[in-house]
């Protein structure tokens, strides 16, 4: 079973602006819905990583156990 994100994506003055509701921190403007589309999955990237360098910090000196549990396809 996999976790489906939602992406919303709103018309704008500019362009469009889009964000995934069950991410925060994954938000993004382009100019073209397709631009922005592009631009949200990047930004899926950049949020997963930085949470994950911030976890690593976290974590640093304490004793853990790490296991995949799967792969998000972004």
């Amino acid at each position: 079973m996999g976790t489906k994100l939602t992406a919303v994506f709103k018309k704008s003055p500019y362009g469009y602006i889009g964000y995934v509701e069950e991410l925060p921190g994954a938000n993004t403007q382009g100019t073209t819905l397709e631009e922005t589309k592009e631009n949200l999955r990047e930004a899926i990237r950049l949020v997963l990583e930085a949470n994950k360098q911030i976890m690593e910090e976290e974590l640093k000196g304490e004793e853990f156990t790490r296991e995949e549990i799967g792969e998000v396809v972004v």
